[in-house]
C-alpha cells in the first residue's frame, strides 16, 4: 500500500511540475510579446478604439505579471489623453449615431473604450481624475431615451463593458439598465438565431450580403470577437444576482456554440466565418478574441470544459505557433476593417494594437486555464 502510494504521489508531483513549467513558459511568451510592442510603440498615442483595445489586453498582463513597466505605460498613456476620450465639453453636440473620429463623437464608443483601462487604473489607485470624464459620459449616457448606440458588433465590446465595470465602482443601478436596454436592441438588429452569431452591422444582415459559398450568410471573424470578448468581459463585473444576467449568459453560450461550431481545422477562425473563399488564410484578431471569450467562459464554469477543450488545444496552437512570431510580434492581423476583405494583406508582417491586445488576453486567459 506505501509503494502504491508513494508511487501515485510522485506521479502527482511531475504532472504538476509539467503543467507549472506549461504555464511558466506561456508567462514568458506573454512577456515576450508585451515588451515587443511596447519597445517598438509610443505610449503617447490617442485614446480611439485601435490603440485602447491594446491597452485592455497590457492591463491583463500586468494583472497577471506585476511588471511595473506595464503599468507606467499604461498610466503615460492615460495621462497623454488627460484621462478623458473624446473631449468635446458642451453635451448638446456629443454625437454616436455615425461613425467619427472627432471630438464631438463623445457617446460614440469607440471613443469610450478608454475608460475600460482608466477604472481599472482607478481600482489601483483612488485619484479622483482617473474617473472624472467615464463617469461624466457614462453616467449622462445611461439617464438619456435613445438605445441604439451600439449599432455595430465592435460597440459591444468597446462600450458594453464600461457600463458594469463603472457599476462596480459606483453601484448605480441605472447603468446596468442602460446597459441591457441598449444591449437588447443591438442583439434584435445582428443576433442570427440559426448561426448563432452576430453580425456586424445592419448593412450585412442576410440577403443583403451573401457569401461566395452558396450565397450563403457573411458573418466577419473579429465583429463576432468583439461581441463574445465583450459579454466575457460584462459577466465578470456584473453582479451575479444581477436579474440580467441569465440573458447574458444565454447570448455567451449560444454564440460560443456557434464560434466553435466553424473553427478551422488550423486553429484559427477565417475572417468570413462561414465561407474562408471569401478571404482566404489565417487571421489572428478574430481568434483571438474568440479563444480569450472561451477560456473565459470555462474557467468560470458557463461553458463545461471538455466540450470545448479541442477547440482551445487548437485556438493556443495556432496562437502560439503561427500568430506570435519569434521576434514577440503577432502577426497575421487583419487591418482596421468593417468584413471579411480579401483585398487586404494579411501575412506574418501584419500587426495592429488591437491584434496584440487581443492575444494578450488569450494568453493570460490560458494561463488560468492550464493551472
Amino acid at each position: 500500500m506505501k509503494t502504491k502510494l508513494l508511487s501515485l504521489l510522485m506521479f502527482l508531483i511531475s504532472f504538476s511540475s509539467v503543467y507549472a513549467q506549461g504555464r511558466e513558459d506561456i508567462i514568458n511568451s506573454i512577456k515576450k510579446v508585451n515588451n515587443y510592442w511596447q519597445e517598438h510603440n509610443s505610449a503617447q498615442c490617442r485614446g480611439f478604439w485601435d490603440n485602447a483595445a491594446y491597452f485592455t489586453g497590457n492591463q491583463a498582463a500586468y494583472e497577471l505579471t506585476g511588471e511595473q513597466k506595464y503599468l507606467d505605460y499604461a498610466i503615460r498613456w492615460a495621462e497623454y489623453n488627460k484621462w478623458k476620450g473624446a473631449t468635446q465639453t458642451d453635451k448638446r453636440k456629443w454625437k454616436y449615431k455615425t461613425y467619427g473620429e472627432g471630438m464631438d463623437h463623445v457617446l460614440f464608443a469607440d471613443w469610450q473604450i478608454c475608460f475600460q483601462v482608466y477604472i481599472d487604473l482607478y481600482k489601483l489607485e483612488h485619484r479622483a481624475e482617473r474617473l472624472q470624464r467615464a463617469l461624466e459620459v457614462m453616467c449622462y449616457q445611461a439617464t438619456t431615451p435613445e438605445r441604439d448606440y451600439w449599432w455595430w458588433a465592435d460597440a459591444l465590446y468597446m462600450g458594453m463593458p464600461i457600463f458594469s465595470k463603472l457599476y462596480t465602482v459606483t453601484h448605480d443601478q441605472k447603468l446596468l439598465d442602460k446597459q441591457y436596454e441598449c444591449y437588447r436592441w443591438t442583439d434584435s438588429l445582428l443576433f442570427d438565431t440559426d448561426a448563432k452569431l452576430y453580425y456586424r452591422d445592419g448593412k450585412y444582415v442576410y440577403p443583403k450580403v451573401k457569401t461566395a459559398c452558396n450565397g450563403g450568410k457573411s458573418f466577419w471573424a473579429r465583429g463576432a470577437g468583439w461581441v463574445l470578448a465583450g459579454l466575457a468581459k460584462v459577466l465578470q463585473d456584473m453582479p451575479r444576482d444581477c436579474k440580467y444576467r441569465a440573458f447574458y449568459v444565454d447570448r455567451f453560450k449560444k454564440l460560443a456554440e456557434g464560434v466553435k461550431a466553424c473553427q478551422q481545422k488550423g486553429g484559427y477562425w477565417s475572417r468570413s466565418m462561414l465561407c474562408e473563399d471569401d478571404a482566404p488564410g489565417y487571421e489572428t484578431s478574430g481568434t483571438a478574441f474568440f479563444t480569450y471569450g472561451i477560456l473565459w467562459g470555462v474557467n468560470n464554469g458557463i461553458l463545461p470544459a471538455k466540450d470545448y477543450k479541442n477547440c482551445i488545444d487548437k485556438a493556443w496552437n495556432y496562437l502560439n505557433n503561427t500568430a506570435m512570431q519569434t521576434d514577440g510580434s503577432i502577426g497575421y492581423v487583419q487591418p482596421i476593417g468593417e468584413k471579411p476583405d480579401p483585398t487586404k494583406t494579411v501575412d506574418a508582417k501584419s500587426q495592429a494594437p488591437f491584434g496584440t491586445g487581443a492575444w494578450l488576453l488569450a494568453a493570460c486567459e490560458y494561463t488560468k486555464y492550464v493551472r
